[in-house]
């Protein structure tokens, strides 16, 4: 059974969803993608996980790294889970591209090559956004591109772990990764 609650935080409402092993979703109200993995059945109650994931947002967005991991049960092919792994591995505060993380899964899986806009894709469709954190990857040349929540919000959030920004930028419409 899926279970679900909202957290407020300070860049909007967010719709966490668990079942018995994990989180398996969290979401901005709105964004892209917005809960499009939750089954129709599902009650809505806060249950041990989603407390912990309340807490631990909490933590996130008085600004401190949380020190503590949630279980988390995302739902993939096995080239999402492992795009999810290798963002899960960024450090808080950090960035990454989407050709390293391209780089790294053509080397674990031991190919020539991988397609960062196959990463693209992968990392878009991210159903537990923060926690596992596709904010932190950004274009190649700096550009601040691909997060479904808004480009608005990934700066938010970026901002609030500290990052170096100085080399960032929000690209014009149209423009590729």
């Amino acid at each position: 059974m899926i279970y679900t609650c909202k957290y407020k935080s300070p860049l909007g409402e967010i719709l966490l969803a668990a079942d018995e092993i994990g989180l398996t979703g969290l979401w901005f109200e709105g964004q892209k993608y917005f809960a499009n993995t939750l089954p129709d059945e599902r009650i809505s109650q806060e249950t041990e996980i989603l407390s912990e994931a309340k807490k631990w947002l909490d933590i996130y967005f008085s600004g401190e790294k949380p020190t503590f991991t949630l279980p988390l049960h995302p739902a993939g092919s096995t080239f999402r889970q492992a795009v999810w792994q290798i963002l899960s591995e960024i450090p808080y505060g950090q960035t990454i591209t989407y050709g390293e993380i391209a780089s790294k899964i053509a080397e674990r899986e031991n190919i020539s090559h991988m397609s960062a806009q196959a990463v693209g894709g992968a990392v878009g469709h991210n159903e537990i956004s923060i926690i596992i954190p596709c904010h932190r990857v950004v274009g190649t040349n700096g550009s601040l591109t691909g997060y479904a929540g808004g480009i608005d919000r990934k700066i938010s959030l970026l901002k609030l772990e500290h990052a170096d920004m100085s080399r960032f930028f929000v690209p014009k419409k149209g423009t590729a990764l």
